[in-house]
């Protein structure tokens, strides 16, 4: 009988920052958070490289500093871009972290969120594999859900309804997760009834 493939396990070291579900590929854009900060929003981006391909080492390279700017053409406008998330969503639902949580992910950029600037400082970044109005898998809605939720589990600032799009801190010049992304489905999977076993009936 063939062994049983290891389940993975959705929970985030407070003292790692890391994700013990995910894929590790250290990046080296981050820094330290402003003295006395904690994470207290979760941004939710996308990314495609190419745009709108999916698959391939592209994105762990551009988050790493080693995206070949020859490799195709639209590389080469990005390729110097020193920037990263704290976590990535693949179509499949693989989940690859890039930053520890309590670092200070370079995702953001130029950002606002009730009234607050530089959202970098106090928020954790994370992107989904796909484009504005392509839509996204059961999959990654799935995988989001369950991040979102070990988050607010090891990170008591951050909660269910302190979520927020790029386009939603950066309006005029960020529009991801795009059209494409439901912030319904999204809530539905945080609903806590997903998370609560059904009683077993009576025989």
């Amino acid at each position: 009988m063939a062994a049983r493939t290891p389940r993975p396990r959705f929970t985030i070291d407070r003292d790692s920052g890391l994700f013990a579900a995910a894929r590790q590929v250290p990046s080296p854009n981050h820094n330290a958070r402003p003295p006395g900060m904690a994470p207290e929003l979760i941004v939710v981006h996308n990314i495609s490289l190419p745009p709108g391909e999916f698959g391939g080492p592209w994105i762990d390279r551009l988050f790493t500093n080693e995206l070949d700017p020859h490799a195709h053409p639209y590389f080469g406008g990005v390729a110097a871009l020193r920037v990263s998330a704290h976590l990535l969503v693949r179509r499949d639902g693989e989940l690859v972290q890039y930053v520890p949580f309590h670092r200070r992910a370079w995702h953001a950029g130029a950002s606002r969120w009730q009234g607050r600037e530089d959202c970098n400082d106090f928020s954790v970044g994370i992107e989904l594999e796909g484009t504005d109005d392509g839509g996204y898998t059961t999959a990654q809605y799935r995988r989001l859900a369950v991040s979102i939720r070990a988050l607010c589990r090891a990170y008591p600032t951050l909660s269910p309804q302190r979520l927020a799009g790029h386009s939603d801190i950066a309006p005029g010049r960020k529009t991801d997760p795009g059209q494409s992304f439901d912030w319904e489905r999204l809530a539905r999977w945080l609903a806590p009834r997903r998370y609560t076993r059904k009683p077993k009936r009576a025989t």
